[in-house]
């Protein structure tokens, strides 16, 4: 089974995907962003500290070029759990890329600003650690005025409005429908919106449930259109039925045997 934070990234790499998000977080759902203006960028990153060199990767980055003149670096960043240092990861990669620009070779390029957005993908209990800089920092009262701070931009998925769960048309609808559902009534039911990424929805769900058997009908599902989470669930259970009859099988034949 590949890992949670693998499997978070095969799906968001997708531009329909990658800019629904931003279209519904950032702009309450208005098609500010089209796919077809988001390209790759690299998201690994060094930065050199002293004498040693360190590398740092980002989870998905892409550039945002609107009208061939105004360029953004966006990246996600998904936790399923909190962590009480995020604004120090964050403000590392958004610094970095700062530095960049500063380069030799960029020094008189435009400059573009650098945006941050970090999924939380956790629905057992919201994020309760430091979302700015100063709330890590220990800092003296004569010089608090002078820290500069620093602030993630954090979407608790679970925790939206139904309404604004409503508002995403890409698979990650699917995802945040389901992370919705668990935290309100500790169970999922599945419509038949059509997944467009079979696959990498179902690697997807495979890891955050800890069920196999969403990757195991991967190959049945293969070439075939308008899939959809009920025919999903279906197979599922239909493997968790059919695994249960072959277990009976063999415990019968081992207990024969004895």
């Amino acid at each position: 089974m590949k890992d949670k934070d693998i499997t978070q990234k095969m799906l968001e790499k997708y531009n329909d995907v990658f800019a629904d998000i931003l279209n519904v977080l950032l702009f309450d759902g208005k098609e500010v962003v089209d796919e077809s203006s988001l390209s790759d960028a690299l998201p690994i990153s060094m930065l050199k500290i002293g004498s040693s060199v360190r590398l740092q990767e980002r989870d998905i980055a892409k550039y945002w070029e609107k009208s061939k003149i105004n360029l953004s670096l966006f990246g996600l960043e998904n936790q399923t759990k909190p962590d009480k240092l995020m604004p120090l990861r964050v403000f590392g990669y958004d610094g970095t890329e700062y530095v960049n620009q500063t380069r030799k070779e960029n020094r008189y390029k435009e400059k573009y600003p650098v945006i941050t957005l970090v999924l939380y993908l956790g629905y057992d209990k919201k994020w309760n650690y430091p979302t700015t800089l100063l709330e890590i920092l220990n800092v003296h009262k004569d010089i608090k005025s002078y820290v500069n701070d620093f602030k993630i931009n954090l979407f608790e998925i679970a925790y939206l409005d139904r309404v604004k769960i409503d508002l995403f048309k890409s698979d990650f609808k699917i995802l945040a429908d389901y992370l919705y559902q668990m935290r309100t009534k500790r169970d999922y039911t599945a419509d038949k919106t059509t997944i467009e990424h079979v696959e990498e929805l179902l690697y997807l769900m495979s890891a955050m449930t800890g069920d196999n058997r969403f990757e195991e009908t991967i190959n049945e599902l293969k070439g075939k259109e308008n899939v959809n989470m009920c025919e999903v669930l279906d197979r599922v259970e239909a493997r968790g039925v059919e695994k249960g009859r072959i277990e009976g099988i063999e415990k019968g034949r081992r207990e024969g045997i004895e």
